[in-house]
Parts: structure tokens; C-alpha cells; sequence
């Protein structure tokens, strides 16, 4: 079985291009950092904390990074892992590995992002929220006179 779960940080914006052909698809990549759980050195030094991990997401998943994803977002990705090679252009073999997204989502609530460790650049701000004005101390809502029971959805 090859089945791979990773949560980690955007190192940068998805790079999404478009396939050629008669149905054009999204095709989005993007590099997860992945902290690694270990032990520590003896004088305390962890070395690389995290692993740089290649993502590629097809189709409405490469649409949907392409749109939401930014970097410094913590995300949750499953999929399956493919290798493959190339000869580069000074004729060396050159082998790779990727995850193939099959499903990805958030992973941290929308004002989780602003504090993302100094990753920064490209983060999104989420507005702050108002306080209702007709709050009042107790945390509950004053309903104005006249309005019927019967429209609350909790009846």
C-alpha cells in the first residue's frame, strides 16, 4: 500500500501551470516543511529540524492550491508517493520523488496563520471581527421586541 499523510508549512507560494491539449488541467506544485521528530545531540543541536517535501496536486486539487494556498500556511496533505528520473542537461541521472495529492486541507484555524514562525511574506491577515454592537455583558444578544420565535433555528 502506498499511502502517505504529511502536515507542514508552505516554503512559498503553490507554482501552478495549465496541460496542454483538448481539457486543460491545473497542475500545482509546492514544498512542504515537515519538522521531523528526534532525538537531540549530545551538545544539544538537532541539526535539521525538517524535511522539504516535493507536493504535486492535479486538476481541481492544483486549482484549489492555486487559490487558497500561500506561504507560511501550515496544510495537511494525503496521497501517495511516485518516483521517477530524468537526464538533466549535463547528462547526469536525476531522481525524484513527489507526493501526489489525492486530498489537502487546512491545518490551522484562519488566525493561526499570522503568527507562522517568521515565515512571513505572503501570509494571509485575516480581518479582525467586530464586536456585535448589541452585546451586552453576559455574552448574549439582546433580541428586539417584535421578532417571532418561530425564524430561530433552534426551535
Amino acid at each position: 500500500m502506498n499511502r502517505v499523510i504529511l502536515m507542514g508549512r508552505l516554503t512559498r507560494d503553490p507554482e501552478v501551470r495549465y496541460s496542454q491539449g483538448e481539457r486543460s488541467m491545473a497542475i500545482a506544485r509546492y514544498t512542504l516543511a515537515v519538522d521531523r521528530r528526534g532525538r537531540r545531540g549530545q551538545d544539544g543541536d538537532q541539526g535539521q529540524t525538517a524535511d522539504f517535501i516535493n507536493i504535486v496536486a492535479f486538476d481541481r486539487a492544483g486549482e484549489f492550491a492555486e487559490k487558497y494556498f500561500r506561504q507560511g500556511m501550515r496544510v495537511l496533505v494525503s496521497g501517495r508517493i511516485q518516483t521517477g528520473s530524468y537526464t538533466n542537461k549535463e547528462g547526469q541521472r536525476v531522481y525524484t520523488t513527489d507526493i501526489i495529492v489525492d486530498d489537502q486541507e487546512f491545518a490551522d484555524s484562519k488566525g493561526a496563520g499570522a503568527s507562522n514562525g517568521g515565515m512571513g511574506g505572503g501570509s494571509y491577515q485575516p480581518a479582525s471581527r467586530p464586536a456585535p454592537s448589541s452585546a451586552i455583558g453576559d455574552g448574549f444578544m439582546n433580541i428586539p421586541d417584535g421578532v417571532e420565535d418561530e425564524g430561530l433555528p433552534f426551535n
